[in-house]
C-alpha cells in the first residue's frame, strides 16, 4: 500500500496502484444529475483527471480552477473527481463561474478510488492527485501529492496534457 500524509499525519492509500504506461482502469462514478458515468464516455480524446479531497476547501477550489482555466483551450477533457456529493459539486460549479468544469462523484461505489489506489484509509476521501490519459486511455502522467494539503505540480501535469 502507498502512503502519504494528510495534515502531516500518515495515511495509507487503499486500492490498486496505477502507474505511467498502464492502461487506465475503468470506473463508474456519478455526474451532477446522479447518472452513472464511466471512463468510456470520454473515449477518443485526451483527459486530465484532477482528483481532490473536497471542492469545499481552498486548495481543492484553487487546484480545480487552475486546471480548468489552463487546460480549457486544449482538445480534451478536464475531469474533476472527489467524494463530494453531486449536489455539493453542482453548487460549487454554479458559484465558481467556470463553464467547462466536469465534476464527477465517487461517493456511491468508490470504484475510481479503489481502481486507482486513492482512497485515504480512515478518511474515506480521495487523495489529491493528477492523472493524464491519452486518447486511448493510456496513463502518460501521474502524481499523487505526498502531503494531501499541498498543491500538485501544475506545470508538469499541464505540460504532459498539452504534449499528447
Amino acid at each position: 500500500m502507498a502512503q502519504i500524509t494528510f495534515k502531516q499525519n500518515p495515511v495509507e492509500l487503499l486500492g490498486q496502484e496505477v502507474n505511467v504506461g498502464d492502461q487506465a482502469p475503468d470506473f463508474t462514478v456519478v455526474d451532477n444529475s446522479l447518472q452513472p458515468v464511466t471512463l468510456a464516455k470520454y473515449d477518443g480524446k485526451k483527459k486530465l483527471i484532477n482528483v481532490v479531497p473536497s471542492l469545499d476547501t481552498g486548495v481543492c477550489d484553487q487546484q480545480t480552477r487552475k486546471f480548468n482555466v489552463e487546460a480549457s483551450a486544449e482538445d480534451g477533457y478536464v475531469l474533476t473527481l472527489s467524494m463530494d456529493l453531486p449536489f455539493a459539486q453542482q453548487r460549487w460549479c454554479a458559484s465558481s463561474g467556470l463553464d467547462n468544469v466536469i465534476t464527477l462523484s465517487d461517493y456511491q461505489s468508490r470504484s475510481f478510488g479503489e481502481n486507482y489506489g486513492l482512497i485515504m484509509d480512515g478518511l474515506q476521501l480521495l487523495a489529491r492527485s493528477v492523472f493524464v490519459l491519452d486518447e486511448n486511455n493510456k496513463v502518460v502522467y501521474k502524481e499523487i501529492v505526498p502531503e494531501g494539503t499541498d498543491f500538485p505540480n501544475f506545470e508538469a501535469a499541464l505540460e504532459a496534457y498539452r504534449n499528447i
